[in-house]
């Protein structure tokens, strides 16, 4: 059986074309990408070696060991943090030893206070399990229509996965389904993850579990959304992690005059102000 840092390995090896690194094409061949022993040769270890990676046969490689197959593969550095923290989670490290329970829910006071100072702008408390805790009214009018909110307890990755709804209100779905993929590799413990999962790739089919093994480091460029009533919205992110509780306070910020004077059009039928969702 393999492991996510295997898997991780093997997925950027097929996606890396030999001419980028300099080396020769060898023609054609069963599968994309570099050679076993073109890596391992950059990599400075043998192919046996690389191969028990690959194959989660050799789970505990050291820090020397991943920090040269990050260089071999010339990850930029999203992709080696990735790399270093599936390192450690395929090793057992991040293994919490008790019965899996759901990640934390609670917004501390303060974080709630700094979420108010943003009214009347768009923003949210999330964390990596896609639990929307917290929002802005503004949050709730770019939204309003799509269902994103409709549940007691939403849920991003839910609501990307299972919603049909959400493929229309994100114009770059593929690239939204991406990240909520990517950001479950980065709860706040394999426990939570493992909960998470067990609970959603049941209803959310191969669309997950395909990008949950790809491992695809997401760029995360502007966010484009297509509202209910017409309006075409492009959104700039800017995260603040919140490293303590394992959450990330999320600003969505208008990318140009036609979308800010939407947002505007948006908000005036709005009452109320921020929401905290316990």
């Amino acid at each position: 059986m393999g492991t996510p840092l295997g898997d991780f390995v093997r997925a950027r090896r097929d996606s890396v074309q030999p001419a980028s690194l300099g080396l020769p094409d060898h023609g054609r061949r069963r599968s994309p990408g570099l050679r076993r022993s073109d890596l391992a040769t950059r990599a400075g270890i043998s192919v046996e070696y690389l191969t028990r990676i690959e194959q989660g046969r050799d789970r505990n490689p050291s820090v020397a060991v991943v920090n040269a197959l990050a260089d071999a593969l010339a990850l930029d550095p999203a992709e080696r943090a990735h790399l270093r923290y599936l390192a450690k989670i395929s090793g057992g490290e991040c293994t919490a030893h008790r019965r899996p329970a759901p990640p934390s829910r609670e917004v501390r006071p303060s974080v709630l206070r700094t979420l108010r100072l943003l009214e009347p702008g768009i923003a949210l408390v999330t964390n990596r399990m896609g639990d929307v805790l917290a929002h802005t009214s503004a949050f709730d009018a770019v939204t309003s229509g799509t269902g994103l909110l409709d549940s007691g307890t939403p849920n991003l990755t839910r609501y990307v996965f299972t919603d049909p709804r959400a493929r229309s209100f994100f114009a770059d779905w593929d690239l939204v389904a991406d990240e909520q993929a990517f950001d479950l590799w980065l709860g706040p413990s394999l426990d939570s993850y493992e909960w998470f999962t067990a609970e959603l790739a049941p209803v959310a089919g191969p669309d997950l579990t395909r990008r949950l093994h790809r491992h695809v480091v997401p760029q995360r460029g502007d966010l484009r959304l297509r509202h209910p009533s017409g309006r075409e919205l492009r959104l700039v992110r800017e995260t603040l992690e919140l490293p303590v509780d394992a959450q990330q306070l999320v600003v969505l910020l208008p990318a140009d005059e036609t979308t800010a004077q939407a947002v505007d059009e948006l908000r005036r039928p709005a009452h109320g102000g921020l929401r905290a969702i316990s």
